[in-house]
């Protein structure tokens, strides 16, 4: 079996529960932050440092009633996880993560594909958005190849907020990135 049919095989998804919350903290701070990150790709080490979430943002969104947070298992362990929000016509794709000994396999393609259908099936949206951090080039062409496009509508990064991590450059921000659910 080649790496790309062993990185999506028996994958189950669910919602993530309150007993979720340190195991989800630490996936999401192990495939952004820090020297565990650079084993993927789309570690953020280089232009943050600090933490990515905390045990408090995962429960908000655990919590939320507009969304959920899609958990990934693999025989038993979490290997990736992303936020789903509802707003309006459409919805919010966050916190996505996938183990960085997993990344480049095919795994995040099967997880934002099942996450658009989730969003359609549940809510009915025609439309998803995400932000991304603007200067993560590589990142941005990931999704633009699942769909999404550049929107050129940006918003600041909350400099002076550790609970989003320790910015490393002075020209963060966000970029809105769209994709139709049709």
């Amino acid at each position: 079996m080649d790496s790309a049919a062993l990185a999506t095989t028996g994958l189950t998804f669910r919602d993530a529960t309150d007993a979720d919350v340190d195991t989800l903290v630490a996936l999401i701070e192990s495939a952004y932050r820090g020297d565990s990150s650079r084993a993927g790709w789309t570690t953020e080490a280089d232009i943050l440092e600090g933490q990515r979430t905390d045990p408090e943002g995962v429960l908000e969104v655990v919590k939320s009633p507009d969304s959920r947070l899609l958990t990934v298992e693999r025989d038993g362990a979490v290997v990736a996880c992303c936020q789903l929000e509802h707003r309006g016509d459409s919805a919010y794709f966050g916190m996505f993560a996938v183990s960085p000994a997993l990344q480049g396999a095919g795994l995040g393609k099967v997880i934002i594909a099942e996450a658009e259908r989730a969003a359609r099936a549940d809510w009915g949206v025609t439309q998803m958005q995400m932000t991304v951090i603007s200067v993560r080039e590589d990142l941005i062409a990931w999704y633009e190849r699942r769909g999404y496009r550049r929107t050129g509508q940006m918003s600041p990064f909350p400099y002076g907020d550790e609970r989003f991590g320790v910015p490393q450059r002075d020209d963060l921000q966000f970029e809105l990135l769209v994709k139709p659910l049709v």
